[in-house]
Formats: structure tokens, C-alpha cells, sequence
């Protein structure tokens, strides 16, 4: 035993440990700031567990408990149980629906007295988990389309099961995943037919339908008129070109505003438009009317939060206005400022270079996850790696650019910053089990 420890030391890469505390003491810092009132004396209150940034303090006293506990767990445990993980993860998700607490709008948590409990913040780690195990088996053939589906459907379940919770901005986290399945031979067509889909449901948001199908059947003819030559050599070249203009003018035309009508809620409709600077369509008002809108003050128009995260943001300036000192955000014109919207805390309070250095931490702890990732042995462990990196990816980018109004308000936490005792501990998790795989990176796991 005496000879087992020193190898455990040295195998951790303490560089992402000392990243985790750095992004830790900045979250704690952020939501002191948030949510301190004057004249409470400090350390009472960071120890009292009544206040936001106390309650978060002791979620990170039980994180570092559970992350030393990662850490002197053998590497094979988690290969060995991702499947039951995985299962345990669906059984939570399950048990949601009839045991779940109506909370700002989302049915995906459950109250168990004081504590909030969210399973599908959760169950991300048994995602990636399982994942990295079906990547890693050796009858896995990924080349094969039976083996892409499979990995698909053990991301889709979940988020589908997410989806029906009213729990939208965590279902779409799910789709990270597939940078792994990428990584791990997924064919680049796939993604790039992915991402042409987004910018089409865009472009359907920006233009008039009629329009954006005529500009579709432009581009469509100049296509099959420069490309004429190639068409006579290969016949079944043209039928496929008819193929993709009638996918593309049915999800403009048809698929889009049946989703908007029929699938997304109001207030998810409000805020999508709202991005983009457009007003909603009579359609779609008519197709929403009555219905309750998910917001902190049902007055405040769709772009209220981005606006007054902008404001605060701007207001910030070069350094900040220190500690303490920021108003958007001290006096509650900014919602969810601890939460959803906490980059705007740092933003206020520590100006453009206090966001630029936090960018700077998760641009270097993502760099330092690659390059774990890409030194390991085991298909295993490069794949949860990869899955890890995507999952944290995917909440910096889309919670930063969701608070300086370039993507929707879907409602996701910045890693280790947001307050909220199930995202801190899950992201603990994931990065700690990450930090025990590759402490045993030569060892082969399947």
C-alpha cells in the first residue's frame, strides 16, 4: 500500500486539479458578489448554509469528498459499471415524472427537502460513461451503420426522456456527445449535414418562407446547370441534388413551422425570435395564445434578460467595477444573475479582462483535456475523455454566447461558476473520473 500511493500521486495531472479550483473560487467569488447583503458579516454567512454562495460552498466541500474518493478508486470500476450507471441514470430519469416539483418552468427536478435534485444534469455522466464503453468494445465495428445508431440511440434516449421533462437547454447538451462519435469514425458528412440543418432552421427564421424556397431553387438550378457535364457520367448524381432541394424546401416550409407551432413552447418561441431580432409571426401568436409564458415577470418582453446582461456586461468596462461595486447585477436588474446568467456578473464586476482571463481558463483546461485525451491507450478512456471536453465545450459556449444575445436563452450553467449543488458536483464528477483514467493511462480499459 505504502508503494501504491506515491504512483497514484504521480500518475494525477494536477494542472486540470489546480484549473477545477481556480474555476471553483471564481464561481464562489461571483456569486458572493451576486447575492452579499450588506451588513451580513462574511464568514457567518459563508458558513451558515442559508445563503447562495454558502450553500455552493458546501457543495464544493462534498465534491472535493467524492473527487478524493474518484481518485482512489480503481480505473476498471468505471469501465466495469458504466452499463449499470447508465441504466440507474434512466431509472432517475423515470422517476422524474411522477415524483418531479414544478420549479421556473422546468419539470426535471426533484425536491428532496432542502436540496434540489436533477437527474438529468446527472445522468450526463453515465452518457459519458457508456458511450466510452460500447466505443471501446472490440466487436464494435464504428464503420458500420448498425454501430453508428446504436451509439446514437444511448445518446437520444436520455435527452428525448430530458426533452419531455421541459428541461430543453440540457436536452440539447446531449448532443455534444457526438464530437466523440466524430472523433471516434463518425463520417464527416453526417455533421456537416447536421450543421447545414441548423443554419437552414436559421435562415427559415431570417426570411420570408417563400422567398428563402425560391433562393433554395436558385441555388438548387445553378447547381445542376454548372455541374451538367458531371450529371451525364453520373446518373444517379441528379436525383440525389432533387433529393436534398426537397428535404431542404420541406423542413423550411413545413417541418420548421409545424415544430414552432406544435413542439416547442411559447416562451421558446419568444426567445428564438427574439435572438435573432425579429418579431414573432402571427402564426405562431395565434398558435400559442393563452398559454403561460416562463418568465420572472410575465411584463418583461422576450429580450428583457439578454438586454440587461448586455447592459451589465458593457457597463463592466476594461477592468470592472470591483467587487461589490457593479449595480446591473447587485440590484437585481439582471434575472437568474447567479445562475443562467452569471458570466455577466464577472463581466460587471471584473470588466472585459476578468471575462477574458475566465475565457482564458476554460480555453486552457479544454486544450489540457484534448491532449489527455489524445495520450491515452485505451479506447476507453480517450472517449470519455472527448466526451467530457464536448459536455464542457458545448455549456461555456452556448451559456456565454446565450448571455451576450447570440444564441437563445436555454437555460444551462457555466461549469463550476453557476450556482446549483447537482451541476457542481456533476461537473466535479466528470472531471475527476477523467483525472483517474488518465493517472492509469496505460492501462488498457475496455
Amino acid at each position: 500500500m505504502s508503494q501504491r500511493n506515491p504512483a497514484i500521486s504521480k500518475g494525477i495531472d494536477w494542472s486540470l486539479v489546480g484549473i477545477y479550483l481556480i474555476l471553483v473560487a471564481i464561481g464562489l467569488t461571483a456569486i458572493f458578489a451576486a447575492t452579499y447583503k450588506e451588513g451580513d458579516p462574511v464568514i457567518q454567512s459563508f458558513l451558515n448554509f442559508r445563503t447562495d454562495y454558502s450553500k455552493q460552498f458546501y457543495f464544493f466541500v462534498i465534491g472535493a469528498v467524492l473527487a478524493l474518493f474518484i481518485l482512489l478508486t480503481d480505473s476498471k470500476f468505471f469501465a466495469a459499471t458504466a452499463n449499470i450507471g447508465y441504466l440507474l441514470g434512466i431509472i432517475f430519469l423515470l422517476v422524474v415524472f411522477p415524483l418531479h416539483s414544478r420549479i421556473k418552468g422546468t419539470e426535471s427536478i426533484i425536491k428532496l427537502g432542502a436540496f434540489n435534485f436533477q437527474p438529468a444534469e446527472f445522468c450526463k455522466i453515465f452518457v459519458a460513461l457508456t458511450l466510452a464503453k460500447y466505443l471501446s468494445r472490440p466487436e464494435t465495428d464504428f464503420s458500420k451503420t448498425r454501430s453508428q445508431l446504436i451509439a446514437a440511440a444511448i445518446i437520444f434516449f436520455p435527452a428525448a426522456l430530458t426533452l419531455l421533462q421541459s428541461e430543453t437547454g440540457l436536452a440539447l447538451v446531449y448532443l455534444s456527445f457526438f464530437i466523440v462519435m466524430y472523433r471516434e469514425g463518425l463520417p464527416s458528412v453526417i455533421l456537416v449535414a447536421g450543421f447545414s440543418v441548423a443554419a437552414l432552421i436559421v435562415a427559415t427564421l431570417l426570411f420570408e418562407k417563400y422567398t428563402l424556397a425560391l433562393i433554395l431553387t436558385i441555388l438548387m438550378v445553378m447547381v445542376v446547370y454548372f455541374n451538367r457535364r458531371q450529371f451525364k457520367r453520373r446518373k444517379t448524381l441528379l436525383p440525389k441534388i432533387i433529393f436534398i432541394w426537397v428535404v431542404c424546401v420541406g423542413i423550411q416550409l413545413y417541418a420548421v413551422p409545424f415544430a414552432f407551432k406544435h413542439l416547442l413552447k411559447g416562451y421558446q418561441v419568444e426567445r428564438i425570435y427574439s435572438t435573432v431580432g425579429k418579431d414573432i409571426p402571427k402564426e405562431y401568436e395565434i398558435a400559442h395564445a393563452g398559454e403561460s409564458v416562463r418568465r420572472s415577470d410575465s411584463k418583461k418582453d422576450p429580450g428583457y434578460n439578454v438586454r440587461q446582461s448586455k447592459i451589465a456586461i458593457g457597463s463592466g468596462g476594461v477592468f470592472g467595477k470591483g467587487l461589490l461595486k457593479a449595480t446591473q447585477t447587485r440590484y437585481d436588474f439582471v434575472p437568474e444573475q447567479r445562475t443562467d446568467f452569471i458570466f455577466c456578473t464577472v463581466g460587471e464586476g471584473f470588466g472585459f479582462t476578468g471575462s477574458i482571463v475566465l475565457l482564458g481558463i476554460y480555453i486552457i483546461m479544454l486544450l489540457r483535456i484534448v491532449t489527455i485525451a489524445e495520450r491515452q491507450r485505451s479506447i476507453f478512456s480517450r472517449s470519455y475523455a472527448y466526451g467530457v471536453a464536448s459536455v464542457f465545450f458545448f455549456h461555456v459556449a452556448i451559456n456565454i454566447a446565450m448571455t451576450v444575445g447570440l444564441a437563445p436563452v436555454i437555460g444551462i450553467p457555466l461549469p463550476f461558476i453557476s450556482y446549483g449543488g447537482t451541476s457542481l458536483l456533476t461537473f466535479t464528477i466528470l472531471l475527476f473520473i477523467l483525472i483517474r483514467l488518465d493517472a492509469d493511462r496505460q492501462m488498457v480499459l475496455r
